[in-house]
């Protein structure tokens, strides 16, 4: 499931084992390791959940106020983005098992599990209006890139039901879910009345036949799409996230919101015809290297699998840094744990660029030194990372908050011009209005009146589908503008 804790402007959460596996920004000069007095408000950029109300808005961040049309569908997000390329077919056949074979609590299933035969996937409930429109966006994806026999049509053998309803009711069962997919029940009162029972079980499936997801109700546009991909995908094929893999919606980072093309190149393998359900690992496993050379043919052979297990202590170490309710001592310390671990298994991946992003977002009122030091730990290692393109541009959006409330509005436009193509590319509009944001006070601190107008204009196209309200929008503006009058002082 997607947990509520987000990186930046992002959304996912953690799950419940027994509710589908659950889901919540170059390097700049030395220049920037400077103690900045506008930390709060970094800090608020990078916060866990909605963005803070600023009380007494500056009259510049007023004069910021941006007229929002709502875009429908939202510009640049109507057909699919091209993707990333693929791993090699080793690479694939090791994940296609991990993640088809595990919980993200690490048990082990017994057995692999798919539909068998076309799937219905319905609405129900108070349904988002921005659902119908998103579900049919993602079914068609579901058949055109990854094959799927899936349609919004009821009547099929399968049924996955897309149940919204209120955010505080589906939090008071599962607090830290943001959305989440139960398999072998109807709606909300049968998973109430089945929930941890061997009914909504993964590991005591034998074959899928039905499932629910859960949405809030007053979710924005953008969180409902994203939750839509995330559980949809969860309810057909990996019930596991893995936090080595970077380029994938399947990874608790909750950095990747909409599914890649890796992520399609799974699901495609999950239903290919050599596999069935009821399959033990070595039975898949034998028959995955016929099945990705078809998929996959520039991928290579499958040989021997080089494991790569992420230690359960570093998922912990990681869930401590995340954790809403840790005090922050605690948090930090988890992240420092994390680091300890990836250091000590050699790791240059994902999961230590990971560590470092916790530790920035978690050191930037008590050590903004430490802070940037740990972003750009974290964004060398994702820019050398193919695959990472939009967590590079989540460190980069907070270097380039930190250079605009530094006074260097240059440098704050660099690292938001090379954010934008990969922020597009993942479809992910919240992030992409927060850089126009920074864009247009960085333009306006360097007096270039002209190019800040147009960056508002360009705010426009996506604040409010990834913001959800003109008054989420207008709060984080005022935020952002904030910084900027913290950086004029400084000059």
């Amino acid at each position: 499931m997607r947990d509520t804790c987000l990186p930046l402007v992002a959304v996912s959460a953690h799950r419940a084992e027994t509710a589908r596996p659950a889901r919540i920004p170059t390097r700049p000069g030395h220049r920037f390791l400077t103690r900045l007095s506008s930390l709060v408000l970094v800090a608020a950029l990078a916060a866990c959940g909605a963005a803070p109300t600023v009380e007494s808005p500056t009259a510049r961040a007023s004069s910021a106020a941006i007229d929002l049309p709502l875009a429908d569908p939202v510009p640049g997000l109507s057909a699919p983005v091209p993707r990333a390329g693929l791993p090699a077919n080793a690479q694939l056949a090791r994940d296609f098992l991990e993640l088809s074979f595990s919980l993200e609590s690490g048990r082990a299933l017994p057995r692999f599990t798919r539909f068998e035969g076309p799937v219905s996937i319905t609405l129900s409930g108070a349904v988002h209006p921005a659902a119908p429109q998103e579900l049919g966006r993602l079914v068609a994806r579901l058949r055109s890139e990854a094959g799927l026999p899936v349609s919004t049509a009821p009547g099929a053998p399968n049924r996955i039901n897309v149940e919204f309803l209120p955010k505080r009711v589906m939090q008071s069962q599962v607090p830290n879910a943001a959305c989440f997919v139960v398999p072998g029940v109807t709606g909300w009162e049968d998973y109430k009345a089945s929930r941890r029972s061997a009914k909504s079980d993964w590991a005591q499936l034998v074959r899928r036949e039905l499932a629910t997801v859960f949405i809030p109700s007053d979710a924005t546009p953008q969180e409902v799409r994203d939750c839509l991909h995330e559980e949809i995908s969860q309810a057909l094929g990996p019930v596991n996230d893995l936090y080595r893999l970077p380029d994938t919606i399947w990874n608790d980072d909750n950095f990747h919101t909409v599914l890649t093309r890796y992520d399609m190149t799974i699901l495609r393998a999950t239903y290919a015809p050599e596999l069935r359900s009821g399959m033990s690992q070595p039975e898949v496993m034998a028959a995955l290297p016929a099945v990705l050379a078809r998929i996959n043919p520039a991928g290579g052979p499958v040989h021997a699998l080089r494991e790569d297990p992420t230690p359960r202590g570093y998922v912990a170490a990681i869930e401590r840094a995340l954790g809403a309710s840790a005090n922050p001592a605690r948090r930090q310390a988890g992240a420092r744990e994390a680091l300890q671990i990836a250091a000590a298994q050699g790791w240059t991946d994902t999961r230590t660029a990971f560590a470092w992003f916790a530790l920035g977002r978690l050191s930037l009122q008590s050590d903004p030194d430490q802070a940037l030091r740990a972003f750009m730990n974290a964004g060398a290692i994702y820019r050398a990372t193919p695959g990472a393109g939009i967590q590079a541009a989540h460190v980069d959006m907070q270097l380039a908050a930190f250079a605009l409330s530094a006074g260097r509005a240059q440098d704050a436009i660099q690292l938001v011009n090379r954010s934008l193509s990969p922020a597009i590319s993942a479809e992910n509009a919240a992030l992409m209005a927060t850089l126009h944001m920074i864009r247009a006070e960085a333009y306006e601190q360097l007096g270039n009146l002209a190019q800040a107008r147009q960056a508002r204009l360009d705010i426009a196209q996506w604040a409010r589908y990834g913001f959800g309200s003109d008054a989420a929008v207008q709060r984080r503006a005022a935020e952002v503008a904030a910084l900027a009058d913290a950086g004029a002082r400084v000059n």
